[in-house]
């Protein structure tokens, strides 16, 4: 009901959509697609769009293409996370005192949701390292009953940034530390007295933040966790395994991929716009997958896409959901749009725009105009209802 109201609101503020897009026929989208294809702002992108309702091809450009992805790369991610993790999986992180006084036990499961910053901490309602920390150091100040300068930290299930994390933290407080991995098995035999456990949110919670707001960190360790789910090692070349095997599974081609991390950052990674077009068409038809589906943010409504179409194609607002992608020379938007009795999947990758502020400006406002050009609202049809006899019933009267 609140979606409903939303596009109600944004409709009086906008206008309705136009004639030519409610009543646009499919035979007149590649020429709209072909003039997107062609302009210079685009630098010869690679382009598909799909029609969901029956997976037919109604326009592509260079879609087999390898491109540089950006943050589309994030698909892949979330979409391996859901497959090999639990979407009500929660994930916590214990830390109690050592069996050994001066000592501390991290005892976690990989939590993707543990974050540095402050900052996010407190805004997001996340566990921070510093929190953690701070608490350890009480913790061991009440045990000893003076001031803390050593304190020495076994830990298992925590990333390798985190420690690193926790370690910059004692320092910056004067304690000294060492950090020591231990065995997920043994972690019991040395751990004493809970101090705090943090516990996360549901995986499917966190899949809907990694794609609303495009975050980075919280993608690469979801594609790790995924990996690490799916048996292989928790690195990059587990990723891109774990990748190549997800693809495999839903039959879509992928000798093409390549992989070089989860969020999208590194410009070694290449896709096509056709692989990552059959992968939205397959997921969108998986209850599975839902929480993907549900966190892309929605054109000039929410996430990484609240401040887009609003000027550039307002009749658009609402009516799009899909994920962005920007580096340096790259702009790329994937995902869904509604148009008027079906919604198509579109992916759209401009890797070789100047690398200005300005030429990726102009891309995107490209790409919203000609997103608007087959944007309407989906229009269901309404049940017929049969007509009721009353011949009979107005001759007895």
């Amino acid at each position: 009901m609140r979606r409903i109201a939303l596009l109600l609101s944004l409709a009086l503020v906008f206008g309705s959509p136009s004639a030519s897009a409610t009543s646009l026929s499919q035979s007149a989208i590649p020429r709209i697609f072909t003039s997107l294809a062609l302009a210079p702002e685009m630098a010869d992108p690679s382009i598909i769009l799909i029609d969901r309702s029956n997976g037919e091809v109604v326009y592509e450009y260079n879609s087999e293409s390898m491109r540089k992805p950006a943050s589309v790369m994030k698909i892949l991610s979330v979409a391996a996370a859901l497959e090999y993790i639990d979407p009500e999986k929660r994930f916590t992180t214990t830390l109690s005192l050592g069996v050994k006084p001066g000592s501390v036990v991290f005892n976690g499961e990989l939590d993707p949701w543990i974050t540095t910053s402050r900052k996010s901490a407190i805004a997001d309602h996340r566990a921070w390292i510093g929190y953690l920390a701070g608490k350890a150091i009480s913790a061991i100040k009440e045990q000893s009953g003076k001031p803390v300068q050593k304190i020495a930290i076994k830990y298992s299930g925590l990333y390798a940034g985190d420690v690193i994390e926790l370690r910059k933290y004692f320092r910056a407080k004067g304690v000294i530390t060492g950090a020591i991995a231990v065995p997920a098995g043994e972690i019991a035999q040395i751990t004493g007295e809970e101090i705090v456990s943090t516990r996360s949110p549901t995986l499917a919670t966190m899949v809907g933040y990694a794609l609303m707001w495009s975050d980075n960190l919280l993608a690469e360790r979801l594609a790790r966790l995924a990996s690490h789910s799916a048996g292989n090692p928790l690195n990059d070349v587990g990723v891109s395994t774990t990748f190549h095997t997800l693809l495999d599974a839903f039959g879509i081609e992928h000798s093409d991929l390549r992989v070089h991390d989860g969020s999208g950052l590194s410009k070694a990674n290449r896709v096509t716009a056709k692989m990552i077009g059959d992968l939205l068409i397959k997921l969108r038809s998986d209850p599975k997958f839902t929480a993907l589906y549900d966190g892309l943010p929605v054109g000039g409504v929410s996430g990484t896409l609240v401040d887009r179409f609003l000027k550039t194609a307002p009749e658009a607002v609402g009516l799009i959901r899909a994920k962005t992608g920007t580096l340096n020379g790259t702009v790329s938007l994937a995902g869904y749009v509604d148009s008027t009795d079906r919604q198509y999947v579109f992916v759209v990758i401009a890797d070789q725009i100047p690398k200005t502020y300005a030429g990726a400006a102009k891309a995107r406002a490209t790409l919203d105009r000609t997103l608007a050009k087959i944007a309407s609202p989906i229009i269901e049809s309404a049940p017929v209802l049969p007509i009721e006899d009353t011949t009979t019933a107005m001759s007895a009267a």
